[in-house]
């Protein structure tokens, strides 16, 4: 008989526990037990779709989680638990990461892994220690198109990587009309105070863009070149935010010894105008990944100069290996490696190639990865 995991929440700050609640209410080896928020730095003062009390309440009406406990120490306490995804603010992850390993629970932590390389060291220590697993989700490891991009790559068909550009943006979380997967409504108009008493645009939270979107290029680029940064250097500016102190947009350039990469995120955007990426130059070739448009599944479009342009279609994900809830539930089944995406090591070199972005757009200068804190490990 297979085995049950009963899996509980901490946190309800990041929208997407909407969609990845859904995987696991939908897996029949998951059990849906309990959930609990973490306290916001700031309390919001509207809820609407993609809030965080929205996001609660969804998860209790609509998913069927049947228990909240106001306090996520107290349900780690009073309830048997295997796995609990935390969709916290990102400054708060570190502490749900290691009240988690005390009681020996395996932990999932939405996309960026922290926010600062010495959380996500302090978050590996205390799972390594207690010897539980810690998986970061990523919404882009799920997407086929993903996939075939990196195989075109790994199998030399643009040559050599030189760069990698990808863009992230909308007109923010919590933007009008934007909307995030596993719920099927837009965000409704907030105020510009509301949406600044939102943890989004609060950098002692976590918030801004750099850490929500950049975070991306960082995965992006780290993955698809294939060999670990070296330096980066990034700017960002609240542009049209004025209501939070979190950058609305903002740029990373990451160093690898034989390539490059360009990060951009924006909260201002109505439009990319272009393929949101990635789009990979290499020495015989460039790669891009074409913008989903209506029901057309997403290829992959190689450009070679002189009008020679090949299509590649997607194919789809293995069976099994579609979703976190798929490859966690995997993971503890047979002990199987994780996509590289999703592992605790991959993870500390992409947050350390953010993390040296984000020191960048303070210093206003180049930045190291291969820093003294990140060597000790």
């Amino acid at each position: 008989m297979a085995h049950t995991y009963r899996i509980g929440v901490i946190g309800f700050a990041h929208m997407h526990i909407n969609h990845v609640l859904a995987q696991f209410a939908a897996h029949r080896q998951a059990e849906l037990v309990a959930c609990a928020d973490m306290s916001p730095l700031v309390p919001e003062l509207r809820t609407g779709p993609y809030t965080r009390a929205w996001n609660l309440r969804h998860a209790l009406n609509d998913l069927g989680i049947p228990k909240v406990y106001n306090d996520y120490q107290e349900m780690l306490d009073q309830e048997t638990l295997d796995i609990v995804i935390c969709c916290a603010e990102n400054a708060l992850h570190p502490a749900a990461v290691m009240a988690c390993a005390a009681k020996g629970v395996h932990v999932m932590i939405e996309k960026p892994m922290a926010s600062s390389l010495s959380d996500g060291l302090r978050m590996a220590r205390a799972a390594r220690a207690a010897g539980i697993e810690l998986v970061v989700n990523w919404p882009i490891t799920w997407q086929p198109a993903s996939h075939k991009a990196k195989d075109l790559i790994d199998s030399g068909t643009i040559g050599r990587v030189l760069t990698v550009k990808w863009r992230g943006g909308h007109t923010g979380p919590l933007g009008l009309g934007v909307s995030h997967p596993g719920v099927d409504q837009g965000a409704e108009k907030l105020s510009g105070i509301e949406r600044g008493a939102t943890w989004w645009h609060q950098q002692a939270a976590g918030g801004g863009a750099m850490l929500d979107y950049c975070c991306y290029g960082a995965l992006v680029a780290r993955w698809l070149v294939g060999e670990p940064a070296s330096a980066a250097m990034g700017m960002r500016a609240n542009l049209n935010s004025k209501w939070g102190d979190a950058e609305d947009n903002a740029a990373m350039m990451i160093r690898f010894p034989q390539a490059m990469a360009l990060c951009e995120a924006s909260w201002t955007t109505l439009d990319h105008g272009v393929s949101p990426g990635p789009i990979v130059y290499g020495t015989e070739g460039t790669l891009v990944v074409e913008k989903e448009t209506g029901d057309d599944a997403p290829r992959v479009r190689i450009e070679r100069g002189a009008g020679r342009t090949e299509h590649h279609e997607c194919e789809p994900l293995p069976a099994g290996h579609t979703n976190i809830a798929e490859a966690f539930i995997h993971r503890l089944e047979t002990a199987d490696p994780l996509h590289q995406t999703l592992d605790l090591d991959f993870n500390l070199e992409v947050m350390a190639i953010l993390d040296a972005g984000l020191r960048s757009a303070d210093s206003g200068r180049l930045e190291l990865v291969d820093t003294y804190p990140w060597r000790l490990g």
